[in-house]
C-alpha cells in the first residue's frame, strides 16, 4: 500500500496521539471560554478553508477554529492545497498515494476524485514535493474532527492562481467536499510591521479584493488565496475571517513574527 509518510511529526505538531487530543483540548477549552465568540461561528457552514500552516503552538489555535467549525459539516472528502517550501517546480503534484499516514491513523486518500484530477487537469505526481508541511500539519485535524472522510494533497510551486482556480472550482462541485487554502501571512517582521501588512491581506479576503492583495500582502500561499478570492467571487461565496493572530502572542517575541488567518466561505 502506497502511504504518504509523515514528515513534519514531532516538530510542527505532537507526533504523539495523546498529546495531539491534549493541544486540541486546550485550543477548545480557550475558545470555549470566549462565548460570544463561540455563538457567533456556530451558526457558519462552508466548505472552503483558508488556514495557516506553522508549528501548532503558534497557529494551532488558529486552524483549530476552521476545523471545528468544519467537523459540523457532513463531508466525505477535503481536498487540501498548499504551496511547497523545500522543492521548486513548475505547476502542481497531486499525491498519488492511497492513506496519508497521521498520528491519529491512516487517512485514506480519496482515490477517485484524485485520478478525476489528474486526467482532467493533468496533474503530475512528484514524490518530493510531499514532503511538505503546509499540507501535513492540517491532517491531524482532519483525522480528529473528521475521522471518516478522505483526502486529496495538492502542493505546488511555480504556477499562476488562473490554474489553481479550476481545480477549486471543480472540486466544490464535487457531493460533501470541501476545499482547504493553506497559508501563513508575514514572515519575521516586528509585530507593529506585521499587522500593518497582514491587515491588506485580511482586508482584500473580507471584501474579497483581488486586487489588495498586491498592495502589499505577504501571504507565503497568495497564489492559493488568490485563486479561492475569485472562486468565491464567481460562486457568490461570503468570507468570515475566524481568527487573526501573530507568533508573538504565543512567544512572546514581538520583533520576528509571523502572521496567521483561518478563513471560511460560506
Amino acid at each position: 500500500m502506497k502511504t504518504r509518510m509523515m514528515s513534519v511529526a514531532g516538530s510542527f505538531y505532537p507526533s504523539k496521539p495523546d498529546e495531539i487530543k491534549l493541544m486540541i483540548d486546550r485550543f477548545n477549552t480557550i475558545l470555549e471560554s470566549h462565548r460570544d465568540l463561540l455563538g457567533q461561528y456556530s451558526a457558519l457552514r462552508g466548505n472552503a478553508l483558508i488556514v495557516p500552516h506553522a508549528g501548532w503552538i503558534y497557529s494551532g489555535f488558529t486552524a483549530n477554529i476552521a476545523y471545528r467549525l468544519l467537523g459540523l459539516n457532513n463531508l466525505a472528502t477535503l481536498v487540501v492545497i498548499g504551496p511547497s517550501h523545500r522543492v521548486g517546480f513548475e505547476g502542481m503534484s497531486i499525491a498519488e498515494t492511497e492513506v496519508y499516514q497521521t498520528p491519529l491513523g491512516d487517512i485514506l486518500i480519496d482515490s477517485t476524485l484524485t485520478q478525476k484530477l489528474i486526467k482532467t487537469f493533468s496533474l503530475p505526481y512528484l514524490p518530493n514535493a510531499h514532503h511538505e508541511h503546509s499540507t501535513e500539519v492540517q491532517m491531524p485535524f482532519i483525522k480528529h474532527y473528521l475521522p471518516h472522510a478522505s483526502v486529496v494533497e495538492i502542493v505546488y510551486s511555480h504556477t499562476s492562481p488562473s490554474h489553481i482556480e479550476p481545480i477549486i472550482s471543480y472540486c466544490l462541485q464535487q457531493p460533501s467536499t470541501a476545499v482547504i487554502i493553506s497559508t501563513d501571512l508575514s514572515h519575521y517582521y516586528s509585530l507593529e510591521n506585521a499587522k500593518r501588512l497582514d491587515s491588506i491581506c485580511l482586508e482584500s479576503i473580507k471584501n474579497n479584493n483581488v486586487a489588495k492583495l498586491h498592495e502589499g500582502c505577504e501571504a507565503c500561499g497568495i497564489i492559493g488565496v488568490e485563486a479561492m478570492l475569485n472562486v468565491a467571487r464567481s460562486q457568490k461565496l461570503k468570507s468570515t475571517i475566524l481568527d487573526y493572530r501573530t507568533s508573538a502572542d504565543a512567544s512572546g517575541d514581538s520583533d520576528r513574527v509571523v502572521g496567521y488567518a483561518s478563513v471560511v466561505f460560506t
